[in-house]
C-alpha cells in the first residue's frame, strides 16, 4: 500500500532528480546546494516568527539537575541502528532534549522517510512514557493508560493516541548541516524540522526568574549568511531580559555543525571564514557562553577559549567508526549551576 507519507517523498525523490543536475560544487569540492543559506534562513525566519514559542521552553528540574545528550553526523541511511541507540538512551536516561549536530542523513528520499518513521516512533515513546508518568498518582488511571490502546478515554472525550502523540513536543533539536543540504536535501530536512535555526529555553528558577538558553545556528554552508549574522544583530537569537531589563541567563549553549576549530593544525578542515568566526567568538563572549558544540570533521577535539569549552564531537556513524566507541556527549547541569560532562558510549554494530 502506498501511503501518503511514501507519496510525498517519492514527489520530492523525483524533484530531486529532476534537478540533481544544478548542484554546485564549491572551491574546496564540496557538494553544496542550490538553496543557499540566504534562502534557508528567511524560510526559517517565517516559519521561526510564525511558531515562536511552541515548544521552546522547557521545565528544568524534577531533582537536582538536568542533563542533555548530544550526537553528531549520524549520516543514516537504511540502516537507523546508531540513531536509534541515541534516542533510546536519551529515553532510558530521561535526559531533558537531545541536540544533533548536523549530517543526520545522507540525502536521499527513503533515508529521510527512515529517519522520520523513526523519530515519529520515539516521539510516541517519549510521550506515552511522559503521559503515564503524569497519572502515577492515581492507580486506577496509571493501570489504564500504561496500555494505552489507539483509542483511549480522558475527561470523558475519545481521543486516538496520534492525538497525544502529537500534543506532545518532542525535544529532538537537530541543526542542518552540509550534508543534509546537497542534492537539494533542504527540502527533504524542512519537511520534518521546518527550520534550519531555532533557540530553546530552559526554565531553572520562577523566583527571580531564571533561564538556560540553547542557541542552533544553520552552518550548513560553512557561513552564516548575510541575513543571519543580521538576525543575531537584531537579537533574534540574542539574550533574554525581565521586564527590569535584568538580564536572566544563567547559562548559554550553542550547537552548530561547522566546526570553529582545526582539530590539528596540519589537518584540513573547512572551517568558517575568518570574520565570521570573530563575529561568532564576540558572540560567544556577549553571550557568556558556557559550551559550544562543533561536528562536521569526524574527529573529536577540545579547546577551551576564555570561560567557554568548545567541544568538537567524533561521528556517531558506523560506516564512520564500525566499532563501538564514545560518540555521544552527555551535559549535567546542577541546581547550583555546576555543569559538568561525560562521553556516552554506542554499542550499536551493522548486523
Amino acid at each position: 500500500m502506498v501511503t501518503m507519507k511514501t507519496t510525498h517523498y517519492i514527489l520530492s525523490g523525483t524533484v530531486l532528480l529532476l534537478l540533481s543536475a544544478c548542484d554546485k560544487v564549491s572551491p574546496i569540492g564540496v557538494l553544496v546546494s542550490g538553496t543557499g543559506v540566504e534562502d534557508r534562513v528567511k524560510m526559517s525566519n517565517a516559519y521561526y516568527q510564525d511558531h515562536k514559542g511552541e515548544g521552546s521552553m522547557l521545565a528544568g528540574y524534577d531533582g537536582d539537575e538536568y542533563t542533555f545528550l548530544v550526537g553528531a553526523d549520524s549520516h543514516l541511511t537504511t540502516d537507523d541502528g546508531r540513531m536509534r541507540e541515541m534516542l533510546q538512551i536519551a529515553l532510558d536516561n530521561n535526559d531533558l532534549l537531545m541536540a544533533h549536530l548536523g549530517d543526520i542523513a545522507d540525502t536521499k528520499a527513503e533515508y529521510y522517510i527512515t529517519l522520520e518513521d523513526l523519530i515519529d516512533e520515539y516521539r510516541w515513546k517519549y510521550a506515552r512514557k511522559n503521559f503515564v508518568e503524569h497519572f502515577k498518582g492515581n492507580e486506577e488511571d496509571y493501570e489504564y493508560l500504561k496500555d494505552l490502546p489507539d483509542y483511549f478515554v480522558y475527561e470523558d472525550t475519545v481521543y486516538h493516541k496520534d492525538y497525544l502523540l502529537n500534543q506532545v513536543k518532542y525535544p529532538f533539536y537537530p541543526v542542518v548541516g552540509n550534508h543534509d543540504i546537497t542534492h537539494n536535501g533542504w527540502a527533504l530536512w524542512s519537511s520534518i524540522f521546518h527550520s534550519s535555526f531555532y533557540d530553546v529555553y530552559v526554565l531553572v528558577n520562577l523566583y527571580p526568574p531564571q533561564l538556560d538558553h540553547f542557541i542552533f545556528l544553520d552552518s550548513a554552508s560553512g557561513t552564516l549568511g548575510r541575513e543571519q549574522v543580521k538576525l543575531l544583530e537584531q537579537g533574534v537569537l540574542n539574550d533574554y531580559h525581565h521586564e527590569s531589563g535584568e538580564r536572566i541567563i544563567r547559562h548559554t549553549f550553542v550547537f552548530s555543525h561547522t566546526n570553529i576549530f582545526r582539530p590539528r593544525s596540519v589537518e584540513f578542515a573547512s572551517t568558517f571564514p575568518r570574520e565570521e568566526m570573530f563575529f561568532l567568538l564576540n558572540k560567544f563572549t556577549e553571550w557568556e557562553t558556557d559550551m559550544v558544540f562543533l561536528g562536521h570533521v569526524h574527529k573529536w577535539d577540545y579547546q577551551k577559549v576564555g570561560n567557554t569549552e568548545y567541544l568538537t564531537l567524533d561521528s556517531m556513524c558506523e560506516a564512520n567508526n564500525p566499532n563501538p566507541g564514545d560518540y555521544l556527549i552527555r551535559v549535567h547541569v546542577k541546581k547550583d549551576g555546576t555543569i559538568s560532562w561525560e562521553k556516552v558510549r554506542m554499542n550499536y554494530t551493522k548486523k
